[in-house]
């Protein structure tokens, strides 16, 4: 491709929009349960050697968050030794074969359609498998741009990944409204009483409807996993390994000539030690990127991407899933909103502003759900605190992680602080169900106020950590960060 003393910009797009693929599969992966869930619930609770019970199902609703755990916090030791590219190409051969093994867990060694206990826990590895991939592609595809990618776009390019994460959640949504068709999901009080009890409407969901949603993911995966072996390694991951030469080859496409002999030795100025400990500038550092994480979660927000058209079904929506649909709408307009802002306004105030409009939609939610008449409202401060989340919290947050550390602990620190996430992403997903559904007494609505109450005191707590301790790092090189951390470790 040629290039110019300002590089080429066509290239550097395409191995940016190879890399952001990672970032729709994570989408497509940790969304593909909501449609499937329902489904997959009446399905087992068909097994005669057990009884799939309500903790039975959260724990399968969100198996494959044990995968995301495991595959963070291996991200850093693959992206060191394996490299950031060819680590991405692992993650999309395991989300090529999890989406297959979960269509047809029964291949090889069950019956097909007879549910068991012994196949639900072939289901959870497969799922499991998936989410390993999901974790390696969470912490290395921001990483990847992050350090492909020029200071003064690199905000921008960055929050591609969070764009694709929900346009992936966005696809799967749509996917799933068209596997369903004409059919309905089943109604948890047919469930218990066998599949003949269950809705005729329901039962190709039952039995087949939730097959087809997982497996639609292998289309997409094994694209990724091919065209993730046609991009280049990383400038930094070349340097860190003495091949200077390439490095600066592929930041002359990237940046032009005379731009990359200078990127290329500020790179190798903060290369000089490869082997620094993690905590070489200091534990904030540190802190930092696990709290960012940890906020990032802990609003709550997978709670309502997971369980939308269960708990729109629950406000009493004729059709959950379009109205689950338009909220993924929603979701990808915002998300734009942060792409165009974040190099004009800077990662804290968009940090700030977003965590204040999530807390003013959860308080919405905690004080109108359940309420004759006032679903439209529920409904709304859903809307407005899952956009919130999508112009800060969702892009911003990865934005941070992928350049806010030293480069010479930048893959240790992200797989740190993305296993994190993941912890308290699984936390957060396992508990919503349960949580949402306590009662102190009869009929009252006290979980639903708690939950999303709870969410809400949460968010305030995320926008005063952005204030007090989250550094701005709008225009900063990412050898920038290592004299940042280095003087307020002094």
């Amino acid at each position: 491709m040629k290039t110019t003393d300002n590089g080429s910009r066509g290239y550097l797009i395409s191995i940016v929009m190879v890399a952001v693929l990672g970032g729709l599969l994570f989408g497509y992966d940790t969304a593909v349960i909501s449609g499937a869930e329902k489904g997959l619930q009446a399905f087992f609770m068909e097994a005669k050697d057990f009884t799939y019970t309500n903790g039975w199902h959260g724990f399968t609703s969100a198996s494959a968050l044990i995968g995301c755990i495991i595959g963070s916090a291996l991200s850093g030791f693959l992206a060191t030794n394996l490299g950031r590219k060819r680590s991405l190409i692992v993650a999309g051969i395991l989300f090529f074969v999890s989406a297959l093994g979960s269509m047809n867990p029964e291949f090889l060694l069950f019956e097909h359609g007879q549910p068991s206990y012994s196949l639900l826990i072939v289901f959870n590895i497969y799922r499991v498998i998936g989410g390993v991939g999901v974790g390696l592609a969470s912490a290395i595809c921001p990483m990847y741009i992050g350090e492909v990618a020029p200071s003064n776009i690199r905000g921008m390019l960055v929050s591609w990944n969070q764009f694709a994460i929900i346009f992936g959640q966005l696809v799967v949504y749509f996917v799933n409204f068209f596997i369903l068709g004409d059919h309905i999901q089943p109604l948890v009080e047919e469930m218990g009483r066998g599949l003949a009890a269950i809705n005729p409407a329901a039962q190709w969901t039952v039995t087949t409807g939730w097959r087809y949603m997982f497996g639609s993911e292998a289309i997409p995966a094994g694209l990724f996993a091919l065209l993730i072996c046609f991009v280049p390694e990383t400038p930094r991951y070349l340097v860190s390994i003495g091949r200077d030469d390439v490095a600066e080859r592929i930041l002359s496409k990237i940046n032009g000539t005379l731009k990359a002999r200078q990127i290329l030795q500020d790179i190798k100025d903060t290369m000089v030690v490869k082997t620094e400990r993690l905590m070489t500038y200091g534990w904030m550092c540190i802190f930092v990127g696990i709290m960012l994480s940890v906020f990032q979660q802990a609003v709550g927000i997978n709670a309502v991407l997971y369980y939308a058209p269960r708990i729109f079904g629950d406000m009493g929506m004729e059709n959950p899933m379009v109205i689950t649909v338009f909220m993924g709408i929603i979701n990808i307009l915002f998300t734009l909103v942060a792409i165009f802002t974040v190099e004009k306004w800077g990662r804290k105030p968009l940090l700030i502003y977003g965590s204040l409009g999530m807390a003013l939609g959860a308080f919405g939610v905690a004080v109108t759900f359940g309420h004759t008449g006032l679903e439209l409202l529920t409904a709304a401060s859903l809307l407005i605190y899952s956009a919130s989340f999508m112009f800060s919290w969702g892009p911003i947050c990865w934005v941070l992680i992928a350049e806010i550390f030293p480069n010479t602990i930048r893959g240790g620190a992200v797989a740190i602080a993305v296993a994190f996430q993941w912890i308290f992403n699984f936390i957060v997903s396992s508990t919503f169900v349960p949580m949402f559904n306590m009662h102190l007494s009869d009929g009252d609505d006290f979980g639903h106020w708690f939950t999303y109450g709870l969410y809400g005191v949460i968010c305030l707590l995320a926008a005063l950590f952005v204030w007090r301790l989250v550094p701005e790092t709008k225009g900063k090189t990412l050898e920038d960060m290592t004299a940042l951390w280095g003087r307020m470790k002094k």
